[in-house]
């Protein structure tokens, strides 16, 4: 897969660092909302090991407000062009909206992460991903936790997005799954989710995204609140790795990326033997 002007193999584990240039996102809000502080911790980012950037302007916190398109790209469009101006590394953005979508690109995003998975929309987002031909991180998501059998559903629901991408003319090479961690999952159904990642790479044989940092699952399992999740997101990393996901999404950078590093290294060891 090619992301901006690199190449990315899905049998391989790069990091996604987050930037949130939000007011209100639930760990980092409102600490990186200037374009110079934007930038400042970009830089940080690329120098721990980032491999791709991610900008989000609309926090997706449970419970968050929804701002309108015209806002979302206030915030998010002079960032990317900055970032871009400035460094050499793709850029992924953030929205479920295709009008800020459609800004995000303009203004230089490589990639679209969208919490929704083509199916908040009539088809919009389906369409523009197709003729911007965009790589696109399509993520689970439902209104309802209502569940027959958990993996079996998640892997119908994004059945059912990855079936509107290729109506639209979305090539299956520009797509990466996201399971979607903390999101429309109770407790026990997210640590079913990241347990089973090696499965939901198989299924579809696509690559695979974890996004786990500092979220819920982890609070409730170590009882702490989400600057303290530290050493959890790692371990759920570790688990990504082993289970062959292909894109960490974290806002600890150099930790993930150790982390990651030593990992692949006994994999690899054990490969070899």
């Amino acid at each position: 897969m090619i992301i901006g002007h690199r190449v990315f193999n899905k049998d391989d584990c790069y990091i996604m660092a987050i930037l949130n240039v939000t007011p209100d996102s639930f760990s980092d809000g409102g600490n990186f909302n200037t374009i110079d502080k934007a930038l400042m911790r970009t830089e940080q980012m690329i120098a721990e090991g980032a491999d791709i950037i991610d900008i989000g302007g609309e926090s997706t916190r449970p419970g968050y407000t929804r701002i309108s398109c015209e806002e979302e790209i206030s915030r998010i469009a002079p960032v990317i062009e900055a970032v871009k101006e400035r460094f050499d590394i793709p850029v992924s953005l953030d929205t479920y909206k295709y009008q800020v979508a459609d800004a995000g690109i303009s203004a230089g995003a490589d990639l679209i992460n969208d919490i929704w998975g083509l199916r908040i929309d009539s088809g919009e987002m389906a369409r523009l991903v197709a003729e911007k031909a965009v790589p696109y991180c399509l993520m689970h998501n439902r209104v309802e936790t209502d569940y027959s059998n958990f993996f079996a559903d998640m892997c119908c629901d994004l059945n059912e997005s990855l079936s509107i991408a290729r109506r639209a003319g979305i090539s299956m090479e520009n797509i990466i799954l996201d399971p979607g961690v903390g999101f429309a999952k109770t407790y026990e159904q997210n640590l079913e989710a990241i347990n089973r990642l090696d499965e939901l790479k198989a299924h579809f044989g696509l690559p695979v995204l974890l996004g786990t940092s500092r979220k819920s699952v982890i609070g409730l399992t170590l009882d702490l609140p989400a600057d303290e999740r530290y050493e959890g997101t790692i371990a759920t990393s570790v688990i990504g790795v082993m289970k062959g996901v292909s894109f960490l999404r974290v806002h600890d950078v150099a930790g993930n990326v150790r982390a990651v590093k030593m990992t692949k290294a006994v994999l690899q060891e054990r490969k070899n033997g």
